[in-house]
C-alpha cells in the first residue's frame, strides 16, 4: 500500500490489495484480496470491491458501488476470474459490476472515460469500450459487447450476447435483443427497433456533413430499401469503398452472431 494513499480509519483493506499513490478510500469501504487500484483513484464511503479486480488510475467511484462480485450465473463454479477497469471512469451510487466466468472468457472489461450512473448493472463477461454513458438503471446481461461512444439512456438494457456498435444510442426504456450496428438509434420499449442514426451524437463528436450523409445512406440501404440482409450487404460493400464509417458498419454486420436488429 502506498504511503501517500488516503485511507479512512474505518475502511477494511486486505493485506494483498495493491493501492497506488494518491488513492483515497472513504469510510467503511471494503477492499478485498487481489484488488489493484491505480494512482489518483477516489473511492467513496461504503464501497465494496472484491477481487481479483484491477482498476486503473484517476477513476471516481462513489458511495455504495459494488465491484468485482461473483457472476450471477448458475454455471459459475468458483473458478478464478476477474474484473478489469481502465482509467478515468465515473462509477456512481449503487452500480454493480460482476467478474467474468470461466467459459465466458474469464473477465469483465471496462475501458476508459466511461460514465456508469446510479443503479447501472454490468453483468459477467461484458466488454465496454471507451467514452460510453450508461444512464440511471441501465443494465447489461452477460457477454454483451459495447462499442466506443455508445449511450444507454435510463431504464434501457441489452440481452445477453448482444453486440452494440460504436456511437449507437439506446433510447430510454428500450430493451435490445439483437445486435445493433454502429451509429444506429434504437427506440421503443420491449423489443427495440431501429429509428434512424444517432446524428446529434455524431455532430457533437465532430462528424462532418459528408460523413453523416454517408452513414444515413447506409442506414437507408439497410433498413428502408425493402432489401434482404444479403441484398443490403451487397450494396453496402459498394458504399464502403468511399466511407470508412460504412466500412465499419459492414465489418460489424459480418461478425454479428446473434442476428442483426432489423
Amino acid at each position: 500500500m502506498s504511503s501517500s494513499a488516503l485511507i479512512h480509519a474505518t475502511a477494511l483493506i486486505e493485506p494483498s490489495a495493491v493501492i497506488g499513490d494518491n488513492v483515497s478510500i472513504g469510510a467503511y469501504s471494503v477492499i478485498g484480496a487481489e484488488v489493484e487500484i491505480g494512482e489518483g483513484t477516489i473511492i467513496g464511503p461504503h464501497v465494496v470491491i472484491e477481487g481479483p479486480t484491477r482498476i486503473g488510475r484517476d477513476n471516481r467511484i462513489t458511495q455504495f458501488a459494488s465491484l468485482g462480485g461473483a457472476p450471477q450465473d448458475k454455471k459459475f463454479g468458483g473458478e478464478r476470474t476477474e474484473l478489469v477497469i481502465g482509467d478515468r471512469n465515473l462509477i456512481r451510487e449503487f452500480v454493480t459490476v460482476n467478474r467474468g466466468t470461466g467459459d465466458g472468457g474469464g473477465a469483465t472489461r471496462i475501458g476508459n472515460d466511461n460514465w456508469l450512473l446510479a443503479y447501472v448493472h454490468i453483468a459477467h463477461d461484458c466488454h465496454l469500450g471507451n467514452n460510453t454513458i450508461f444512464s440511471n438503471y441501465a443494465a447489461l446481461a452477460g457477454h454483451v459487447e459495447v462499442g466506443d461512444w455508445t449511450v444507454f439512456a435510463g431504464y434501457s438494457g441489452a440481452h445477453q450476447f448482444c453486440k452494440i456498435g460504436a456511437h449507437a444510442f439506446i433510447a430510454m426504456g428500450c430493451l435490445v435483443g439483437h445486435d445493433v450496428p454502429p451509429f444506429v438509434t434504437m427506440a421503443n420499449e420491449q423489443q427495440g427497433r431501429p429509428r434512424g442514426i444517432n446524428s446529434e451524437g455524431l455532430k457533437r463528436r465532430g462528424f462532418d456533413a459528408t460523413r453523416i450523409a454517408a452513414i444515413k445512406r447506409a442506414y437507408r440501404t439497410l433498413y428502408m430499401g425493402g432489401l434482404t440482409l444479403p441484398e443490403a450487404r451487397e450494396k453496402l460493400v459498394a458504399q464502403a469503398q468511399e466511407s470508412d464509417d460504412v466500412r465499419s458498419m459492414l465489418q460489424f454486420i459480418d461478425r454479428s452472431e446473434r442476428s442483426l436488429a432489423r
